[in-house]
C-alpha cells in the first residue's frame, strides 16, 4: 500500500492521539467520516497501525530504574536463539530485546523498581538460562527524552 499525504497525516495524529473521535479527526483533515474511516481500516488491514494501547508512566508505577543489558549466548544457534527470544517475551520486566551485531547477541532494555530488584531479576530470571553466557548491564542515571512516535514522511 502506498501512503498519500492524507494517510500519513492520520498516522502523525493517531500516534499523538490514539483516542481522538473520527468525527474530530476527519474534520482536521478536512475529510467525511466515512472516507477518514476508511483509511483508518486500510491502515490498519495494512499493518500500519498495529494496535492501540495507553502509554504508561513508569515513575508512577515506581519502576525507577531502566537497564540495558548486553547478553552473549553460549552457542550462537537457532536453537539458543529461539529459546532466548522465548523466554525474553515471556518477562514482563523486558521492554525490548534486539538482535545486534558486534561482542554481545542480544540488547535487552529492562525496567525496575530499583537495583536490588534488578539484582534478583539477574540472577533469578536471566541467571537461569543455561544458553546465556554472559551478561553485561549499563544502568541509566537519566533520561532525557524517550520518544513513542515514529517519523512519518
Amino acid at each position: 500500500m502506498k501512503l498519500d499525504s492524507k494517510d500519513k497525516q492520520i498516522l502523525s495524529i493517531l500516534q499523538e492521539e490514539g483516542r481522538l473521535p473520527v468525527a474530530e479527526l476527519a474534520n482536521r483533515l478536512n475529510l467525511s467520516d466515512t472516507p477518514c474511516l476508511r483509511r483508518i481500516k486500510k491502515l490498519e488491514q495494512a499493518g500500519f497501525i498495529q494496535g492501540y494501547s495507553a502509554r504508561l508512566d513508569p515513575k508512577s508505577l515506581a519502576l525507577d530504574v531502566i537497564v540495558y543489558a548486553f547478553v552473549r549466548l553460549t552457542e550462537n544457534s537457532a536453537v539458543y536463539g529461539e529459546q532466548f527470544e522465548q523466554e525474553m517475551s515471556r518477562l514482563p520486566q523486558v521492554q525490548e530485546c534486539s538482535v545486534i551485531t558486534g561482542a554481545h547477541d542480544y540488547l535487552l532494555k529492562i525496567v525496575a523498581h530499583d537495583l536490588l530488584e534488578y539484582a534478583g531479576f539477574v540472577k533469578h530470571s536471566l541467571g537461569g538460562l543455561k544458553c546465556i553466557a554472559s551478561i553485561e548491564s549499563t544502568v541509566v542515571l537519566k533520561q532525557t527524552f524517550s520518544r513513542h512516535q515514529l517519523p512519518v514522511v
